[in-house]
């Protein structure tokens, strides 16, 4: 028995040498910056690095906003059940997996707003001025409804909107294009 206490003990004995050649581990980040606690915690968590994205086969969506033109797919495949238009697009079928072709929709681009929610935190990314009105437009013809934000005044559903698009200086985003109000 006081063999094995003594084995013990060494054992204790060494597992403390260990811990103690061994470095402490030390946090070396800055301290987020708290914003507000009420109702709910806000921080300020800045980013260092930068993220690299293709947009890939849906490239020809982001050209069209850039030159002011709202472009959607549609699978071409005759024995598909689905053949309207996608916005945003999808670069296959979701329904059959052909790949898609693309088609620009006719200028001026008008639809209804569907629903909406008002916007007070936008999320990383979402680099617009808060609170803003986040639309779901339905747009005849599409088998989608988008997403995007109105430009000013206050919706409702049903509201007959334009799309309108950043074409001087754009951000290359889904924020190039968004509606604003088309009734008098």
């Amino acid at each position: 028995m006081a063999k094995e206490k003594r084995s013990l003990k060494k054992k204790v004995q060494i597992k403390k040498a260990r811990a103690k050649k061994t470095k402490e581990i030390k946090f070396i980040g800055k301290v987020t910056k708290i914003r507000q606690t009420d109702p709910r915690t806000v921080i300020e968590w800045p980013r260092t690095i930068t993220h690299v994205h293709t947009y890939g086969m849906l490239s020809p969506f982001f050209e069209g906003l850039r030159k002011g033109e709202l472009r959607a797919t549609r699978c071409p495949n005759p024995n598909c059940s689905e053949n309207r238009l996608w916005i945003p697009p999808r670069a296959h079928c979701p329904d059959c997996h052909t790949e898609m072709v693309w088609k620009t929709l006719p200028n001026p681009v008008i639809g209804r707003i569907y629903t909406f929610t008002q916007v007070v935190y936008a999320g990383i990314g979402i680099e617009l001025s808060t609170p803003y009105w986040q639309v779901d437009v339905e747009i005849p013809g599409l088998a989608t409804i988008p997403k995007s934000y109105l430009l000013y005044g206050e919706p409702y559903i049903g509201m007959k909107v334009k799309a309108e698009f950043r074409t001087k200086n754009p951000t290359n985003t889904v924020l190039d294009y968004y509606w604003v109000p088309c009734e008098p």
